[in-house]
């Protein structure tokens, strides 16, 4: 079975649609798995590469394009993660090719024409998509379906061996988002400055457009490393007290390891998992504000020192 995946990244869109297609791409170790994507600035697919999957560059979203690509590498399976492809755009590639199968993702409980749908997400309810899909579409949602690296399932075992460290410094992992479209990583910094013996375990991508003054910020700052394209982000995560974070993918993934963090949206696309989080507790902001996250900083880390 040939299977397509189309997804997009970049300095804007992130990276995050790009990991998890990755890690769904390896459900499917006997078939032929080729991904479509732009090649837009500050893109991620030097990942794809590395991983060993061929990729097809497209000039457009049109579905006229993807529709050429379908029939030339005779695609049996399309994986959806684009926001930018609708319910239109799926019936109408389904008008095309009748017998091709589509896996459409979905974060914000949208309407799709698929025959399946997959929301990985730890907030996911399928009966919220009774009136959203076909009727004989195939729902894959909640905690079960998350998508985790490998790094995850090892690093959660170790972290279960863990002793309780008598340490006084406290260990925060910090992640806004590959991109970190909203510019917060140096702000958040700037604020736990104030605080002593604490380290930072960031982490960032190289789609970062502020990537230059962020490494100049953590210049000569020992309390802080920064990691660029990582693969340990799994024992960052495990080996931190608290995460600080938006309500995104890299919510799963702290929920998973049991760590506990404060989630503070930063797009729209994040509103079902702040809810999920603000209905289950946790520590969550609807916007990022400097006095009201110092508040909330202080209280973990003094819920830590005891």
């Amino acid at each position: 079975m040939n299977i397509l995946i189309r997804a997009d990244s970049s300095s804007t869109i992130g990276t995050g649609h790009i990991m998890r297609d990755l890690v769904l791409a390896k459900q499917y170790k006997k078939e032929t798995i080729i991904f479509a994507t732009q090649n837009l600035s500050g893109n991620s697919n030097d990942k794809i590469q590395k991983a060993g999957y061929p990729i097809k560059i497209l000039q457009s979203n049109s579905i006229q394009e993807l529709n050429i690509v379908i029939k030339k590498l005779s695609i049996n399976m399309l994986i959806i993660d684009h926001y930018g492809i609708d319910y239109k755009y799926e019936k109408q590639l389904k008008k095309h090719n009748p017998k091709l199968k589509i896996l459409s993702f979905d974060d914000t409980y949208e309407k799709h024409y698929c025959d399946i749908l997959l929301n990985h997400n730890i907030y996911a309810n399928s009966k919220n998509y009774k009136h959203l899909v076909p009727k004989k579409c195939e729902l894959r949602c909640g905690s079960q379906y998350t998508l985790l690296r490998d790094e995850f399932i090892q690093e959660k075992k170790k972290r279960k061996q863990q002793l309780q460290s008598n340490s006084f410094v406290i260990n925060i992992f910090i992640a806004m988002g590959g991109a970190d479209t909203a510019q917060l990583n140096i702000p958040i910094l700037k604020i736990l400055s104030k605080f002593n013996h604490i380290k930072v375990n960031l982490v960032t991508t190289s789609s970062n457009k502020n990537l230059h003054l962020l490494k100049n910020y953590c210049k000569k700052k020992p309390w802080i490393s920064l990691h660029i394209n990582s693969n340990k982000i799994a024992k960052f995560m495990r080996k931190s007290d608290f995460g600080i974070i938006t309500p995104s993918v890299t919510a799963n993934e702290l929920y998973f390891m049991k760590v506990p963090f404060l989630a503070i949206k930063t797009a729209d696309n994040q509103k079902e998992m702040y809810k999920f989080l603000k209905n289950t507790k946790y520590l969550i902001m609807d916007n990022f504000n400097a006095v009201r996250f110092k508040v909330k900083a202080k209280y973990l880390i003094k819920s830590f020192r005891g």
